[in-house]
């Protein structure tokens, strides 16, 4: 691992009051940067992460959550990074498992690790994911994994690693500026034949955690289904779907 360049993103939006114990529960020693990008917060998202002495971009406008990914990869590709981690600032996912991310992609064994909140159903369930949340996580899950032919306990994480060769691979830029941006990544990543692997992690659900709320959570399961849906038909090669075209720089798929 200390041949190889760590880089952990944040996708930040009014996380100031999470962001500080999330920077902090990263052991010493293990990642060479870390890059907030900040999607237009309301609060002192920005002060607060500029005093952590971490590398800050700040969008003008609201870009959305697959809006602010895109630059958090793009700044992370440009810093040189072989390794990318994406953790939210809000700390509902544990940042002091980023080792037990890294360790797999570094050793070979995975191109792209997640981690699953999903061990158990008690423990997930414990951790204050709502219980309509669980069970749209493991319905969505299921079908994903029948139709991308993995075995995943969760497809819906935002704590996830990838190698460099991934982010250079895979059309991300052509994905959606929303949610819905984890499943089309990860959609792409099967598609191109990358190896996923995932450690569990404990849930945390609190009030300064962001979470979707049911409306917006019914429009994401839909949009995942349609993933899925257009997946299955690229794969037939009964459709040409922009989520899974090459885009400049990128290798050809």
């Amino acid at each position: 691992m200390a041949k190889q360049k760590i880089i952990v993103v944040m996708p930040a939006y009014n996380a100031g009051k999470t962001i500080a114990k999330t920077v902090q529960d990263i052991p010493s020693g293990v990642v060479d940067e870390i890059i907030v990008v900040d999607d237009a917060s309301h609060d002192n998202t920005v002060t607060i992460a500029r005093e952590l002495g971490l590398q800050v971009f700040v969008h003008e406008k609201n870009l959305g959550y697959g809006g602010n990914q895109k630059t958090c990869y793009q700044k992370a590709l440009a810093r040189g990074a072989d390794i990318i981690v994406m953790v939210h600032p809000d700390y509902q996912y544990d940042s002091r498992l980023i080792p037990y991310m890294i360790k797999p992609i570094a050793e070979g064994l995975y191109d792209v690790m997640l981690g699953s909140r999903i061990r158990t159903r008690a423990e997930a369930l414990a951790g204050g994911m709502p219980l309509y949340k669980y069970i749209s996580n493991r319905a969505l899950t299921l079908v994903e994994n029948i139709f991308f032919g993995q075995n995943l306990s969760e497809f819906h994480t935002g704590f996830r690693a990838y190698t460099r060769k991934v982010l250079e691979t895979i059309p991300w830029q052509n994905n959606s500026d929303n949610f819905v941006f984890d499943t089309e990544f990860l959609a792409e990543a099967v598609y191109c034949g990358f190896r996923l692997g995932e450690t569990p992690v404990p849930a945390r659900y609190f009030k300064e955690a962001s979470s979707i709320n049911f409306l917006h959570s019914t429009i994401y399961g839909l949009s995942t289904l349609a993933v899925v849906g257009k997946f299955f038909l690229q794969k037939l090669r009964l459709g040409n779907f922009k989520i899974f075209k090459k885009v400049a720089n990128n290798q050809k798929m």
